[in-house]
C-alpha cells in the first residue's frame, strides 16, 4: 500500500521586496564629534552619507557689534575668542589691520617673535584637530600623544604672555612684552623632540589600513567647488589649490623664511589629512628658523601716542605718564578709512 507524501503550507510568506536603507539621524551639536559647532541633519545609507543639512549658528557671539563700544585695544581680546584654538593669528589679523591705518613701523624683533609665535600656535591647532580626528576614528593613542605636544606648547604661550588659551599677546604696536629669559631654550627642547613625536604620528596613523579605509576617497570636493564655497587654508590646499597667504601675500616677515606650501591633489579626506601633517613639519622649520633670526632690540613701535610706554619710562617723565593716562582713558583713533588685512590661520 503506497502513501503520497503531502506538503505542509509555510508558516509565513517570504515577500521579495527592497527594504529601505536609509535612515535620517541628527548629529549634533551637543556630539563627540562636532563639538557644539553645529548640527548635521544626515541622510546615512549604510555608513555613506547620502545628503547632510548643516545647521550652524551655534558658536554666534556677536563680536563685530562688541568690537562698535570698545576702545582699539581693547578689541584684542575679542579677536581671542573667535578662534580658541588660533587665538594668537587673531590677535595678529586685527592688530596689523589697525597698524595699517597707522601706519606704524613694527621692530624687526617683534615681527621674528609674532612669526615665532604664530608658527607654534598653528602646531597647537593641527595637535586638536589631529588628536580629535584620530580618537572619532578610534585611535585613542594619537589623542594622548597629541595633547602631550599641546601641552608643551601653552606652557610656552604661557611663558610669554601669562595666558593659556586667550593669551591677547599682541598689541597695535608691537608686543604686550618681551619674551622672558630661557624663553628661546625652551623653545628649542621642544622643536628637537616635536619632529620625532610627528614621525610616530605617521607610524601609528598614516601606515594604518583602517585609517587609510576611513579616509581615502571619502568627503570628495573638487578644486573648483572648494573655491566656489570659499574653502581656505588645508581644506583648500588638499583640493589641489596652491593658496597659502604667508606666501602669496606675506605678512610680518613672512617672505625672508624658507619654507613649503603642501598641496594634494586627491581632494578627499585623506589629502586634507596629508596636508596637516606636512604643515607640521613646516611649521617645525619656521619656528627654527625664527629662534636663528632672534636679536636684541626694540618689541614696541615709537609711537607714544599708541603705544603704551614702559613702566620705568613712567616712574621719571611726565610725557610717558601723561601718554599713559591718555591712552588707558581714552583710548586713541585711526585715520578714517576702510583696510583689509588677511593672514593664513591654522584652519585658513
Amino acid at each position: 500500500m503506497s502513501s503520497t507524501l503531502q506538503k505542509l503550507p509555510p508558516q509565513f510568506e517570504v515577500v521579495d521586496q527592497p527594504l529601505d536603507t536609509q535612515m535620517t539621524i541628527s548629529m549634533g551639536p551637543q556630539h563627540p564629534s562636532t563639538h557644539g559647532v553645529l548640527r548635521l541633519e544626515l541622510v546615512l545609507d549604510g555608513e555613506m552619507v547620502v545628503k547632510t543639512t548643516p545647521d550652524i549658528g551655534y558658536l554666534h557671539t556677536g563680536m563685530e557689534k562688541l568690537f562698535e563700544y570698545k576702545k582699539y585695544q581693547q578689541g584684542i581680546v575679542i579677536t581671542d575668542r573667535m578662534d580658541y584654538l588660533n587665538p594668537l593669528g587673531n590677535n595678529l589679523a586685527y592688530v596689523m589691520a589697525a597698524e595699517k591705518l597707522l601706519g606704524l613701523e613694527i621692530p624687526e624683533r617683534a615681527q621674528v617673535i609674532r612669526v615665532l609665535m604664530c608658527e607654534l600656535q598653528r602646531i597647537a591647532s593641527h595637535m586638536v584637530w589631529l588628536g580629535t580626528h584620530a580618537l572619532d576614528i578610534g585611535a585613542m593613542t594619537v589623542f594622548f600623544y597629541c595633547f602631550r605636544e599641546r601641552e608643551k606648547i601653552l606652557n610656552l604661550i604661557e611663558a610669554a604672555s601669562g595666558g593659556r588659551l586667550t593669551p591677547s599677546y599682541f598689541r597695535i604696536g608691537g608686543l604686550m612684552m618681551d619674551i622672558p629669559a630661557g624663553f628661546e631654550r625652551r623653545v628649542k627642547q621642544f622643536t628637537d623632540n616635536f619632529i620625532h613625536a610627528v614621525d610616530e604620528f605617521h607610524t601609528l596613523l598614516t601606515g594604518n589600513r583602517i585609517f587609510q579605509m576611513r579616509t581615502q576617497g571619502v568627503g570628495y570636493i573638487s578644486a573648483e567647488d572648494a573655491i566656489d564655497w570659499g574653502l581656505s587654508g588645508p581644506c583648500l590646499r588638499g583640493s589641489g589649490v596652491d593658496l597659502d597667504i604667508r606666501r602669496s601675500n606675506p605678512y610680518t616677515g613672512y617672505e625672508k623664511y624658507d619654507f613649503d606650501v603642501p598641496i594634494e591633489q586627491d581632494c578627499d579626506v585623506w589629502a586634507r589629512y596629508m596636508v596637516r601633517m606636512r604643515e607640521l613639519k613646516e611649521s617645525h622649520k619656521i619656528v627654527i628658523q625664527a629662534l636663528s633670526r632672534l636679536k636684541p632690540g626694540a618689541i614696541k613701535a615709537d609711537a607714544p601716542k599708541v603705544v603704551l610706554p614702559d613702566r620705568e619710562a613712567m616712574k621719571t617723565h611726565m610725557d610717558a605718564l601723561i601718554h599713559h593716562f591718555l591712552i588707558v582713558t581714552e583710548g586713541f583713533n585711526v585715520p578714517a578709512g576702510e583696510v583689509y588685512h588677511a593672514i593664513e590661520a591654522s584652519k585658513g
